[in-house]
Formats: structure tokens, sequence, C-alpha cells
């Protein structure tokens, strides 16, 4: 029998309440070392959802620093090329809200933003956004809201930098998968070429 949590009264009194130091943490404006964190940060995970609540979470990359501060409360990440989906920016086209995750390789805490977007076709901060001589075709620029730190047990129960906990050929490589569920009238061979050494050589043309 699957017993539903259907309010917040439950809720709080299957997890009991929050520590003080949890819900004092918050702040609105970026510390120094909140600006170190993103200078070091490679890897940012985006969270939005559209009008009717539907959601979406997208993975975001560059070299460490990719993610712009622009003053106090304001920072903007580039858009590189892609598959061209778009579907957060089309959430936040309907709902500014947004929720980010920035990661540091081997650090298990992370720093997550909440705020509200607005997308940028071009600015003059794109000049610091170049990578390979590439420009950004867009950025998404967060009015920050809540920034805190986030601590470490999912990532310490997860053992995720723990090199000899990681297993990436227990499943299919990503040609095979494309093959399996979302292309299966291309060769194999043709999309073993796809996903080889031009895929790396590509990522921003």
């Amino acid at each position: 029998m699957t017993t539903e949590i259907t309010s917040t009264e439950e809720l709080r009194e299957l997890l009991g309440e929050p520590t003080a130091r949890a819900v004092t943490k918050e702040r609105r404006v970026l510390h120094d070392l909140d600006r170190q964190w993103l200078a070091a940060s490679p890897f940012c995970l985006i969270a939005t959802a559209g009008a009717d609540g539907t959601c979406d979470v997208s993975p975001k990359g560059d070299p460490p620093g990719f993610t712009l501060v622009l003053d106090d409360r304001t920072i903007a990440i580039p858009e590189r090329p892609g598959n061209r989906r778009a579907d957060g920016y089309h959430n936040i086209l309907e709902n500014p809200h947004v929720g980010l995750i920035f990661l540091v390789p081997g650090r298990s805490d992370t720093l997550r933003v909440n705020g509200r977007a607005t997308l940028v076709r071009d600015a003059p901060f794109f000049d610091r956004m170049v990578v390979q001589g590439h420009r950004p075709q867009l950025a998404v620029v967060v009015d920050v809201e809540q920034v805190f730190y986030h601590c470490a047990k999912a990532f310490l129960r997860s053992e995720l930098w723990r090199p000899e906990t990681w297993q990436p050929d227990v499943l299919p490589s990503r040609p095979r998968i494309v093959k399996a569920v979302e292309a299966p009238e291309m060769a194999l061979a043709d999309l073993e070429r796809h996903y080889g050494p031009d895929y790396v050589r590509t990522m921003y043309s």
C-alpha cells in the first residue's frame, strides 16, 4: 500500500524542522567566496518550469569561470551550439524563475543559486565569453534572489568523485543508445563516426 504525503504538516512531521543555520544561510548578494566558486566551476545545472508546470533541467559546461559575475546580484551563463531544442529557454520565456547548481570537480559541496532569468541575444559582456574564437549564441542573465551552499551528503553517499567506483562501460556506448532509442534507421558505424573525434572538435562550431 502506498502512503502519500499531501500536506506540509505531514512533511514536517516526517522530516522534522530544518536547523536554524539551514534556514538562515540563504543570501541575496554574492559573497567573494561565491565569486571564487563560480570562477572555479566548469559545470552547472539549470532547472526551469513552464507556465503549465512542465519542468526541465539542462546541463551547461565550459572552461572554469564560464559563468560571469556581472555584479553582486547578477550572473550570466553563455549558450553554446547544441541540439537546438531549447526546452529550458522556452520555459524561461513563460516563467522566469530558475534554480541553478554549480559543481566543482572533486568537491562534494555545491553552490546553489535561485533567481529570475532573462535571455539576452547580445551584450558587451559577450566579448568575455569567447571560447575557441566563438561568441555565445545567447546568454541567460540571472538576477540572484537566493544563494547558498549545499551540503556534501548526496555526493558522499553516491561516491560520485571516487574513480574506483566508476563503471562507464556497464552501459552501452552513446552511439548504441542513439541507435536503440533515437535513430534506429541509422547505421551504427555512421553514429560511431558522428560521436568520434570530430564530435569533440566541433563543440563550438
